[in-house]
């Protein structure tokens, strides 16, 4: 690829990132815009506590924090209804190795409805300042963010996080372990996810892969015959099952996490997420089966 075609590629993908965040917040009734100021920033962080329900006084992100996201060049965007101007979403990133090129997203949130919408805000705004890529962490055994990062947003695990933040004491992941999976998100051309069809395979065409069965007896994970792709079951709702039964919730994420880590030492990425909860992870080119 030479120089010419690569800053065609990159001036084409700004163009429509900014055209399609732009269409999404008009669909959605809301505004998107970066946020500076104390009293601005101060809601954001407000908004980060509710959603992980924490103490206003102890948010996942304070303010002094977004402060100084925004004064290293980085940005905070927050979505705004129309109709009250009521704050319905917000994420922080800056930019990380090499420099311009690389970007990671700190934190994002959003009302139901309204994550792509803050996500292509930020795609828009990196891409113009040059950014290629944009990497995040979550947990992975929340099933609906893995449909979002993965199959909605077309980004990619490449990365398994054993116990990253050491013990939470959120609402959302007090008493588990913090394991997280690391997602890149190509900026300038995302990742067309497979075929909801092909996901998650018929089991009997595969074999198992590590244990045979999850902790609430079902199957845990299998393998493709060919041995190129890997499929791995999560809860349906762990948030809610930490609540209700915690020591079932830990056993799923040492089940999940001994699956993960194999696979990743094997050369696989996370690629996709089906709505009953199977992730699908893919052996990388050149990765001998």
């Amino acid at each position: 690829m030479t120089a010419e075609t690569d800053l065609t590629d990159l001036t084409t993908a700004r163009e429509q990132a900014a055209r399609l965040a732009e269409e999404s917040a008009r669909a959605a009734g809301v505004h998107l815009r970066t946020v500076e100021g104390v009293a601005p920033l101060a809601a954001v962080a407000d908004y980060f506590s509710d959603v992980w329900r924490t103490p206003r006084s102890s948010p996942p992100l304070p303010a002094e924090v977004l402060h100084s996201v925004v004064h290293a060049g980085g940005a905070v965007h927050a979505a705004y209804t129309v109709a009250g101007a009521r704050l319905a979403g917000a994420c922080a990133a800056v930019f990380g190795p090499p420099a311009g090129a690389d970007a990671y997203s700190l934190l994002a949130a959003a009302d139901a409805g309204l994550g792509p919408v803050v996500k292509q805000a930020q795609r828009a705004w990196l891409l113009e300042r040059g950014a290629r890529t944009l990497r995040w962490t979550f947990d992975p055994l929340v099933a609906r963010n893995a449909r979002f990062n993965l199959v909605k947003l077309g980004a990619t695990g490449t990365e398994y996080l054993v116990d990253f933040y050491g013990p939470m004491a959120d609402g959302v992941n007090d008493g588990d372990e913090s394991d997280r999976l690391t997602v890149t998100w190509d900026l300038v051309s995302p990742r067309r996810p497979p075929a909801p069809a092909a996901v998650p395979p018929a089991l009997d065409s595969a074999r198992a892969a590590g244990s045979d069965l999850a902790p609430d007896g079902g199957p845990l994970a299998r393998r493709s015959p060919d041995d190129r792709t890997l499929w791995c079951r999560v809860p349906h709702d762990v948030v809610a099952l930490r609540v209700t039964d915690p020591a079932l919730a830990l056993r799923w994420r040492h089940a999940v996490r001994e699956v993960f880590t194999k696979a990743f030492a094997e050369g696989f990425t996370a690629t996709g997420m089906s709505r009953d909860g199977w992730y699908t992870l893919a052996r990388k080119e050149g990765s001998p089966a």
